[in-house]
């Protein structure tokens, strides 16, 4: 089912429109954008010849061709765009990937909703969480952590007898969420209780979390090797090899930001070779503790409208951490009011 589908990419992939994007984004990360928004563009666009189905969410997590369909949709929708997307494809199961791993139950939304699945908490709250760290690291093969590497593995096949699409379509690491994340969603809503009421356990568990986490993320680098400087992620491009997600940190303050998310994100990224942090909602209360952590390179928001963005500037920009994939409304406004970006922010 899939040949047409590679061929059409394959056929449509120019190599000098896709070197000269890269090109485009390897000057940005690199510090040589003299310009105020970075917004790469395609110098030319490559409209699908074959018709491309939409594939829905829920039809894709028990088989692979449909996930891969799905994922190479994206890649068609991109050459056809002038917009400077870099070509990416991952196992895409939604973020209760690792939770599945200690073996939290998968909710499916529905079906006509097209939304990826969730995990719920594990039964029993406190008690849960002191079993599961009893036992230790799970098995990194289980729920979707098995078929997130099996579904690398297809992508790499698949690719084998595409050279182009295999050189400019890259395959980034699934949504492994971040330390703070997965705590949160295999707890459950009293986690936020326990984190005064109950800290040390807390700690245990994110420690926990946090190896589970280093240790998957080796096993996808075996299967998928790192590209030396950078890492696509959501068709943007950051240095590092690593996207972590702290969007529970919004519900924290500063004070519990250094001590429940910081050292376990500091451990991942140093581990890793740096990267980027994504958060929805507001963090302008705790970026300032965000942005002492080393090895930081990206930060990629939601909701600029939510915060002070001077306040965030400040923490980012100022100090050399780039934004990318900010709301083009956001960065318009700071550039009207002649606030400098310093050439590392992106806007799509």
């Amino acid at each position: 089912m899939l040949e047409k589908y590679l061929d059409d990419l394959e056929n449509r992939i120019d190599a000098e429109v896709e070197e000269d994007l890269l090109s485009q984004w390897n000057d940005f990360i690199g510090g040589r954008f003299d310009g105020s928004i970075f917004s790469p563009r395609r110098k030319t666009v490559s409209p699908a010849v074959v018709s491309w189905p939409r594939v829905f969410a829920n039809d894709t997590l028990d088989d692979f061709e449909l996930m891969a369909l799905q994922q190479l949709a994206a890649c068609s929708g991109t050459l056809a765009d002038e917009n400077g997307s870099i070509m990416n494809v991952r196992p895409n199961y939604g973020a209760g990937i690792v939770p599945s791993i200690f073996g939290a139950e998968i909710f499916l939304m529905e079906h006509e909703s097209d939304t990826l699945p969730i995990s719920r908490p594990l039964n029993g709250g406190a008690d849960a969480v002191k079993r599961a760290i009893e036992k230790g690291i799970p098995a990194l093969n289980s729920g979707y952590g098995g078929r997130c590497l099996a579904m690398a593995k297809y992508f790499t096949e698949l690719f084998a007898g595409y050279p182009k699409a295999a050189k400019y379509i890259r395959i980034y690491h699934p949504d492994l969420q971040g330390p703070i994340d997965i705590c949160d969603l295999l707890w459950g809503a009293e986690f936020f209780l326990n984190l005064v009421d109950n800290a040390e356990l807390v700690h245990a568990f994110l420690a926990l979390i946090t190896e589970t986490y280093s240790r998957y993320m080796k096993e996808w680098e075996r299967v998928i090797p790192p590209r030396a400087g950078y890492s696509a992620h959501w068709g943007m491009m950051h240095k590092g090899r690593i996207m972590l997600r702290d969007d529970s940190a919004m519900n924290l303050s500063g004070e519990m930001f250094d001590e429940f998310i910081k050292p376990y994100d500091q451990k991942l990224l140093s581990e890793f070779g740096g990267g980027a942090i994504h958060f929805c909602g507001r963090g302008d209360h705790y970026i300032d503790r965000l942005a002492q952590m080393k090895c930081l390179y990206a930060v990629n928001m939601s909701q600029p409208e939510c915060n002070d963005m001077e306040t965030i500037f400040q923490h980012t920009i100022d100090k050399g951490i780039m934004l990318i994939g900010l709301s083009r409304e956001a960065a318009e406004t700071a550039v009207s009011r002649r606030r400098n970006l310093h050439g590392i922010v992106h806007c799509w």
